[in-house]
């Protein structure tokens, strides 16, 4: 008699209905995750075509992440309060029309004005995306393999945005950079409503607005503070000011929620293990993997001599790697538990980082970067993949907006302070050598390399020792 063939459980298989849920919110949060990196390589040509100073170029990268950083607390728990569903579409709605105006824009006034609506467009669709993920699939293997996808193609996204702006850049026009926002928010609009179903609270609670208040303000000052660091340095005034009151308004947010009878941000929830480590693994691996990209810009651009479309196309392999490690994430978390995946990813990133600091100054370099970068990136995201299930594990359903708006904001502030410190390692050694050649930026990035790789070994070593299961 033969022997019958293992049948995965149903509960581990998707439904039609499952399937249809899983793309659309996937193809949400890929759009956004293009939409942080496909401009940084247009500036220059959006500078030159609108008339931007070269001063105040920098604002239109600074709006967008100002205003999805800043938010993105508030409008999770929004969703939480008053509905998942209404919030993704009203943030693909906002989406859509934004990007049609930026794409429009005949001033830099105009455009300045889309990056901010982008912005607020991200910082809702993000984290009710996610919670609408998280609450289609119960925890186990389905969310998992889901939460595992969406993080291989946000940060797949985040590379396909620089090839993607090269191209559009170089074969069509920036405003295409834009422009092809729209027929995607189109698409999902008309899609999503009879896919996605939703759920409230039956007694909804006054919204905190006193937490609400101080907790987006400081973001917001937070991360002004970190993109002045970037440009004027650690020590600037206006930087220190910023930090200081973006610092000094999260602790009376914090001193609030203690104290308020319907808290924005429960204390307890702050409290609990997989938030605090969770998080703390996401906002390494952002950091870290982001930056990473910033100093290989320099060294193939500065160092190497490639043009930005070249350089853009270089990163497609990294690209590759984080798909395969996303896909490999879920089933990892399953097989080996989260904090064995997030320490095993971290250390695979952190290995394949410290190769690097062997790149010289000849051409025939790549293949290491190329292999360094696809390796790297399969370890990144089998930390990013660990991080989001540690850190939306554990709560209700009715929380799960708070949970994902919380690691969305650990990945925009990631995101923001990873650039700002590498590039300060570099300048300093830049400086240190007394100029400002090829060398000499290969010094820097081989520097800064070191600490990114060091950085990102530290924390998975936290994450090895630390956290202890309640």
């Amino acid at each position: 008699m033969s022997t019958p063939t293992a049948v995965r459980p149903a509960r581990d298989r998707l439904t039609g209905r499952q399937r249809l849920v899983l793309t659309l919110l996937l193809g949400a949060q890929f759009m956004i995750a293009v939409d942080f990196s496909i401009l940084n390589v247009a500036l220059p040509v959006v500078g030159a075509g609108l008339d931007f100073s070269l001063g105040s170029l920098q604002w239109i990268a600074t709006a967008f992440a100002l205003t999805a950083a800043g938010f993105t607390l508030l409008f999770g728990r929004i969703a939480d309060l008053f509905g998942r569903k209404r919030l993704f579409l009203a943030g693909m709605a906002l989406l859509g029309a934004s990007s049609a105006l930026g794409g429009l824009a005949t001033s830099p006034e105009v455009l300045l004005t889309a990056r901010v609506l982008q912005g607020l467009a991200t910082a809702a669709v993000t984290p009710a995306g996610l919670s609408l993920l998280t609450t289609a699939f119960r925890e186990g293997p389905l969310r998992e393999r889901a939460l595992g996808l969406n993080g291989a193609l946000m940060s797949a996204g985040f590379t396909a945005g620089a090839v993607l702006g090269g191209l559009l850049t170089d074969l069509l026009s920036w405003r295409w950079a834009f422009l092809i926002n729209v027929p995607v928010a189109a698409a999902v609009l008309i899609l999503a409503p009879g896919a996605l179903t939703d759920s409230r609270p039956a007694d909804r609670p006054r919204l905190d607005v006193p937490g609400a208040i101080t907790v987006t303000g400081g973001l917001l000052a937070l991360v002004y503070g970190l993109t002045r660091a970037g440009e004027a340095g650690w020590t600037a005034p206006g930087t220190l000011t910023a930090l200081g009151a973006g610092a000094a308004a999260l602790v009376v947010f914090w001193h609030i929620e203690k104290r308020s009878p319907a808290p924005l941000v429960p204390v307890r929830i702050l409290r609990r293990p997989s938030v605090i480590w969770g998080n703390t693994a996401g906002l390494i691996a952002f950091v870290t993997e982001t930056s990473l990209v910033f100093l290989l810009t320099l060294y193939l651009q500065e160092v190497l001599g490639h043009s930005a479309l070249a350089t853009g196309l270089s990163f497609g392999v990294l690209g590759i790697g984080t798909v395969v490690g996303g896909t490999l994430g879920g089933r990892a978390a399953g097989r080996l538990g989260t904090r064995a995946t997030i320490v095993t990813g971290g250390v695979v990133q952190a290995a394949a980082t410290l190769s690097l600091i062997a790149l010289g100054n000849a051409n025939g370099w790549i293949w290491l970067l190329l292999a360094a970068t696809f390796i790297g990136g399969v370890g990144n995201m089998l930390v990013i993949v660990g991080f989001m299930i540690t850190a939306t594990s554990g709560l209700p359903d009715s929380e799960q907006g708070l949970a994902t708006g919380l690691a969305t904001m650990t990945q925009q502030v990631g995101i923001t302070l990873g650039i700002p410190v590498m590039s300060t390692i570099v300048t300093a050694r830049t400086t240190a050598l007394g100029a400002d050649t090829p060398d000499a930026v290969l010094s820097g990035v081989r520097l800064a390399v070191a600490a990114n790789a060091g950085l990102v070994l530290l924390g998975a070593l936290l994450i090895a020792v630390f956290p202890r299961r309640r």
